[in-house]
């Protein structure tokens, strides 16, 4: 399956995909976030029970979204991906079989194009992340305030003093989105390769957008949501250590933390320490961070926010890759005709 598109489409395509399905699924992003956050007990649970505070300012951080690193991850996966083609040799027995399995090399584009997108990412996602725990008034809704930058000026300026703390859990980045990309590109490519053998058989294949868009997003859907469940523990990881990046860049947050402790009559000291504990990534490292969690919360801390995670990759990824690929088509349709198109 080939496009006949430019690196300027390739960038529009994706960069218009990511601010589609973050404007859509953000809010599922930001409970996810918190749900996974040392201090999900202590700011969004009262006497056991969720309380309103999990579902306030569910858009809070959306300004600092970088859907420029999807343009970039998808121009280094396409190049790549056509690069690897190109070079790879067919077995001298069987001249249409190519000698490295197309999968392994859609693993290898796709995890090429993380190392670049995740360097953009990382201090928009340490952002996105700590603005999301920004914990609003009772007075404050979500309808008021989604998009009000206040959050994420708030999260900016506990970077104020060490703004290379942006970049801290650049490796849980990508620790987290190698495996899930390497896990879901490959079976995405062969999902949608199988979809349109069997329209092609039943000879229903229409060539549409709509139809690119619909099988693109099956596939994608389907593979992200396997990738999504098996890497929630590193996503766990991730998500504490881009958490713990501010706490060690601001000054007087545990004296606040105390106050609304003691206010809602809790351990202060105790529940700080656990907190800390779990959430030391950036010095101790993701593994020390993960063996944490799972000596304090056990198996199930490590996939918490997990079934929230794949039903979030199913939708996203879907719109994700289906915005993506039906927009790349419509920019090569525009410069390239329908007539051009034919062999596709």
């Amino acid at each position: 399956m080939s496009f006949n598109n430019t690196n300027t489409d390739i960038l529009i395509a994706g960069a218009f995909a990511a601010f589609t399905v973050d404007f859509l699924v953000y809010p599922l992003d930001t409970i996810k976030t918190r749900i996974q956050s040392p201090d999900y007990r202590r700011l969004y649970t009262t006497n056991g029970s969720v309380n309103r505070s999990l579902f306030r300012g569910l858009y809070q951080g959306i300004g600092s979204v970088a859907s420029v690193s999807a343009g970039a991850f998808f121009t280094t996966y396409e190049s790549t991906k056509t690069f690897l083609h190109t070079i790879n040799p067919s077995l001298p027995s069987s001249p249409a079989t190519p000698l490295i399995p197309l999968p392994i090399l859609h693993a290898a584009a796709s995890s090429t194009g993380e190392l670049v997108s995740c360097f953009i990412l990382t201090p928009a996602e340490v952002l996105k992340q700590n603005a999301q725990m920004v914990v609003r008034g009772s007075s404050s809704s979500s309808s008021t305030h989604a998009f009000d930058g206040h959050a994420t000026r708030q999260a900016f300026n506990k970077f104020r003093n060490n703004r290379s703390q942006l970049w801290r859990g650049y490796t849980a980045l990508v620790s987290r989105n190698l495996p899930f990309t390497a896990m879901q590109f490959p079976l995405f490519e062969f999902l949608r390769v199988q979809i349109y053998r069997y329209r092609d058989g039943k000879g229903s294949r229409t060539n549409t957008l709509l139809e690119t868009g619909i099988v693109t997003a099956m596939s994608a859907g389907s593979a992200g949501t396997l990738a999504a469940v098996a890497t929630t523990p590193i996503d766990v990881v991730k998500t504490r250590i881009m958490l713990a990046a501010a706490g060690d860049s601001g000054e007087g947050q545990r004296e606040k933390v105390i106050n609304e402790m003691q206010a809602q009559g809790k351990d202060a000291k105790a529940e700080i320490e656990k907190a800390q504990r779990a959430a030391r990534g950036g010095k101790a490292g993701g593994l020390a961070v993960g063996k944490e969690i799972l000596r304090t919360e056990g198996v199930k801390g490590l996939f918490r926010g997990g079934a929230l995670r794949g039903a979030w990759t199913a939708l996203g990824s879907g719109l994700y890759l289906g915005v993506y690929e039906s927009g790349r088509r419509f920019l090569e349709r525009r410069r390239v005709g329908d007539e051009g198109l034919a062999a596709y």
